[in-house]
């Protein structure tokens, strides 16, 4: 067969996040996954990170469709910018589907998108790939795993997944599903690398339902719960306690009233007639009766748990003795974040209990034994470790060399790079444009623009006004000095005098022909004072000149 099957990833290697692969056999590309990131601590004022896709744009013809996996932002969040430039049917289950409604209207692109629902056991045909969905757990409703049919043989490309026992609500993975491929036969095994650390098995969700009935039992005082908004089954439990203590429930956060909007409609949710009530009715009960399910788990500054700390929320305050219990790990960077709301609950006189101090969240995520146990029933010729950042990839690879895969069986790749496949063979065959685009707001921001920031955060700003004759070039007045988080002018006039001589030296030192190109005499300007400050501060500020003629 002429042509290899080619598997690439434009994010979810070597990082948590972004995930974007991509199966490329001839003339047909089908995408799985269509994720964001979220920004480092030194992207200064971007919102969100997303994949490039120069390479998609560049095949844009090919593309048969996307299919993703379940309705987490790091699995579907970049689908808004992504469908700007490669329109194609979206593949996806209820309540993937329903969440990547919500998300294409919010960007006006839901009526010129193509979305086909599909369910666990769905063969979705696109070109020459045949898709199946399989059943798996996660902490959202309605996640699946690919078993990818090529030409060569089949992939299966796991997501996110877990082994839960004992969901909260549908069934267990689909492991017999696996075995099944496994006996047929399996080309690539694609798994999932999160928690490949962590050894044994991961613990059921079910568990976190025991806890909250410890936390409502006997409770005198209002509970505030916060989760990620997407974890419907952690919602559903919180909802269950609710009724069997007796307590009203209302919700605020747009993120939490959209996801389970549409949970509740497609059946995802369970809801007792009269339980929900509207948050702003609901302080007219008495605190043992409510319970207020938020968003802001992991401490964002615009969230509702953020506004009803720092007593920015128009309708919650909080009050001496409420309970609040933060349902979520903070995702590494957030750390700080979620720390500073929690000490400003405590200082309002919130009982808080969160991780640290209580299991309150588990992973979504397979644990060591999960990860072998997948290994085991697909018996894959070859194994490829996604989703996770390098030592993952790492690790996961020892693991499936303690299944028995030999190293020679096994890739690890980089964002970019090409995998080619056959039946019998598996290599690293070159790259493709590959990268980070920044959002801010609604537009990408360029890597000049970022360095920009970086600078300016670093070493604040200097702008130097300079005013002169258009007769002659000479200075009209002494230069005009501005700072922004550079030094404060009243307490630094010396600094600011010598600067301004400098200027005026620079600027004499100009003929009157040299003064015609103000571009030479603003560069002149900016190295002068550059050096100048440097020498005095050992510091850099971005300096920006502005020459005026009169």
């Amino acid at each position: 067969m002429a042509n290899k099957l080619k598997i690439l990833s434009l994010g979810g290697l070597n990082e948590i996040g972004k995930n974007l692969t991509v199966y490329e056999h001839g003339n047909d590309i089908i995408i799985v996954d269509c994720g964001l990131g979220f920004p480092d601590d030194d992207m200064y004022g971007i919102d969100i990170v997303i994949p490039d896709i120069s390479y998609l744009i560049l095949h844009k013809a090919k593309i048969k469709g996307i299919i993703l996996t379940h309705g987490h932002e790091d699995h579907i969040g970049a689908l808004p910018y992504v469908m700007r430039e490669i329109n194609v049917p979206i593949y996806a289950t209820p309540l993937t589907a329903g969440l990547t409604e919500i998300k294409l209207a919010e960007h006006g692109l839901l009526e010129t998108t193509v979305l086909e629902v599909k369910k666990p056991g769905d063969i979705i045909k696109l070109g020459c790939f045949k898709v199946e969905l399989i059943h798996v757990n996660h902490s959202i409703h309605d996640t699946v795993s690919l078993a990818i049919k090529t030409p060569h043989g089949t992939v299966i490309h796991t997501g996110d997944f877990k082994v839960d026992t004992t969901p909260v609500s549908g069934e267990m993975i689909n492991l017999a599903r696996f075995g099944e491929l496994g006996k047929s036969g399996v080309l690539a095994l694609l798994s999932d690398s999160t928690n490949v650390e962590k050894q044994g098995y991961s613990t059921s969700e079910s568990k976190i339902g025991e806890r909250f009935e410890e936390l409502f039992r006997n409770c005198s005082q209002r509970i505030i719960v916060t989760t990620f908004a997407s974890n419907v089954h952690r919602v559903q439990q919180v909802i269950d306690c609710a009724a069997k203590f007796g307590r009203r429930v209302a919700i605020t956060g747009r993120s939490m009233e959209n996801v389970l909007r549409v949970s509740t409609e497609l059946g995802c949710v369970n809801i007792p007639d009269g339980l929900v009530m509207e948050l702003s009715k609901i302080n007219n009960l008495p605190p043992e009766k409510t319970v207020i399910i938020t968003t802001g788990s992991q401490g964002e500054p615009m969230s509702a748990l953020y506004r009803i700390a720092f007593s920015g929320h128009k309708q919650i305050e909080i009050k001496s003795g409420d309970r609040v219990i933060i349902s979520a790990s903070a995702v590494p960077g957030n750390e700080k974040t979620v720390s500073r709301v929690i000490d400003e609950l405590f200082r309002r006189g919130a009982e808080v209990i969160y991780d640290k101090v209580s299991e309150l969240h588990v992973s979504g995520h397979a644990y060591q034994e999960e990860l072998k146990m997948i290994i085991a029933l697909t018996k894959p010729k070859f194994f490829i470790p996604v989703h996770g950042e390098h030592r993952h990839l790492c690790n996961h690879a020892k693991l499936a060399e303690q299944m028995g895969i030999k190293s020679s069986k096994i890739i690890i790749a980089d964002i970019g790079q090409v995998i080619e496949l056959t039946n019998k063979t598996i290599t690293k065959k070159g790259s493709v444009p590959y990268g980070k685009v920044l959002v801010d707001g609604t537009g990408d921001v360029d890597s000049v623009v970022l360095r920009d920031r970086k600078h300016l955060a670093q070493d604040g700003m200097l702008v130097v006004i300079v005013n002169l004759s258009s007769e002659d070039g000479s200075l009209i007045s002494e230069p005009d000095i501005i700072t922004r988080g550079f030094i404060y002018v009243k307490e630094s006039e010396e600094l600011i005098q010598e600067l301004k001589n400098v200027t005026i030296n620079t600027v004499e030192s100009f003929t009157r022909e040299h003064l015609t190109d103000q571009s030479a005499l603003k560069r002149a300007i900016r190295s002068d004072l550059s050096d100048y400050l440097y020498k005095k501060t050992k510091r850099k500020p971005m300096i920006l000149p502005t020459v005026t003629e009169i």
